[in-house]
Order: structure tokens, then C-alpha cells, then sequence
């Protein structure tokens, strides 16, 4: 399908480009701790490119001729029902739900109040509490009531606004990890792994195809495709 052809949205004109890698989730170090956090295999990341000039109010029209393109639906792998099982989109989307995340963070120093608030001790160890469950979340941390718990004390450290950046998504995935993780007592591992794969993702595009976590159970994630203006 052509851009302009009829079916195909705004015009948008999508190629997918298997030979584009992602170094961030397939070092041995970054494997190792994706094993360790049960999420091997159960995340990836995929490349397509368009050459046509996007506005941001076009973002709807963007997605839904994204996923209505020939080149995506065969191609598109989405995590099925079966654990570690990958299949394809295989058919048009009928309806679509489009966000903006915004990737204005361009410094790690963004967690730094993690330190400030004694979330994470100064040595890098991360601070324990009493266990509490935030379903189907085990919670006995500090950092993972700051991610979870609304009525924590220390919620409000991130506001409404910063936890929509794509940085701090990817943190907050990376530190919630899968059904049998094997939590870090360090922040550092988390860190470095968010750095990774933020800027293996977003450090080239002047936009860029971004998923978002719409449901927080381990066990039936809602994804959807988000376009998104880089610096």
C-alpha cells in the first residue's frame, strides 16, 4: 500500500527494518539481569521507518495507519497469552489508543531524589520496610512503594507529570520486573539498565514508536504504540 492510498491514513507509509538491533537488551550483562528479573523473553524491541512529515495532531491518524500498514501486521510481534510465546499482529487494528510520552529527560540525575529522600542509602543499597501487597505486587522497599503505593508518604517525590516520561517508565518496568523476579538490593543494576535501553531507543529519532504500560498486572499487559517528539 502506497502513502495517499485509500486505507492508509495521513498517508503514512511504514518499513520494517529486521536487520536494525537493539544492543541495550542483548549484552550479556543486560540478558543476565533481565533473566534474574524474569523478563527474558518477554521483552523486545522492534524498528520501522517512514519518510513522510509527522505533526504531533496527527498522532492518531500516525497509529492507526501504522497498524493498519502491510508491512506491519506480519511483522509486528506482540507477547500472546502462552508464557514467553511470541506472535504476530496478523490483522488490522480496529481501534486505537494514542499518548503522548514525553522524553524530556535527558540525565539520570533525574533519580538522584531517590537518594535525597533515604529511598536508597547513600552506599546504593535500597532501604527495606515491613511487607505489604500492592496486588499482585510483594512490596518490601522503599523504592517499590514509591513506584506503587499512592498513599506512600514519599509518593510524591515524582510528580503526576514525571512519571509519565519514557525514562522513568522504563525505570519503573525494569524495577517490577516479571512473575518469579528476584529483586535487586542495589539501585545501580536498575539504573544502568534503564540508561541502556533509553538511549538505545531514542538517542537517533526525531520520533519514535514507544510502548506504554497500561496495566500494571505481571500477568496481562495492555500495550499500546505511542509517538513521541525526541530532543
Amino acid at each position: 500500500m502506497a502513502a495517499g492510498e485509500p486505507g492508509c491514513p495521513g498517508g503514512f507509509y511504514f518499513r520494517f527494518l529486521p536487520q536494525r538491533t537493539f544492543s541495550s537488551l542483548s549484552s550479556r550483562e543486560v540478558t543476565g539481569r533481565l533473566r534474574q528479573w524474569s523478563m527474558l523473553g518477554r521483552i523486545q524491541a522492534q524498528a520501522f521507518s517512514f519518510d513522510q512529515t509527522f505533526q504531533p495532531y496527527q498522532k492518531d491518524d500516525f497509529v492507526m495507519a501504522f497498524f493498519r500498514d502491510p508491512n506491519v501486521i506480519p511483522n509486528l510481534q506482540l507477547l500472546s497469552d502462552s508464557p514467553g510465546q511470541w506472535t504476530t499482529l496478523g490483522t488490522e487494528v480496529k481501534k486505537i489508543e494514542a499518548v503522548n510520552v514525553p522524553c524530556t529527560q535527558l540525565s539520570m540525575s533525574f533519580f538522584q531524589r531517590l537518594y535525597d529522600e533515604n529511598i536508597v542509602r547513600e552506599s546504593g543499597h535500597i532501604v527495606k520496610c515491613f511487607d505489604s501487597f500492592c496486588e499482585p505486587f510483594l512490596i518490601s522497599d522503599e523504592l517499590r512503594k514509591v513506584l506503587l503505593m499512592e498513599d506512600s508518604e514519599k509518593y510524591e517525590v515524582f510528580s503526576p507529570q514525571e512519571r509519565e516520561e519514557f525514562l522513568f517508565c522504563v525505570f519503573k518496568h525494569l524495577c517490577l520486573g516479571g512473575s518469579l523476579c528476584q529483586y535487586e538490593d542495589m539501585l545501580k543494576p536498575y539504573l544502568e539498565t534503564a540508561k541502556l535501553i533509553y538511549k538505545d531507543l531514542v538517542r537517533t529519532l526525531l520520533v519514535c514508536a514507544t510502548l506504554q504500560l497500561k496495566s500494571m498486572s505481571r500477568h496481562s499487559l495492555t500495550l499500546s504504540w505511542i509517538p513521541s517528539s525526541v530532543m
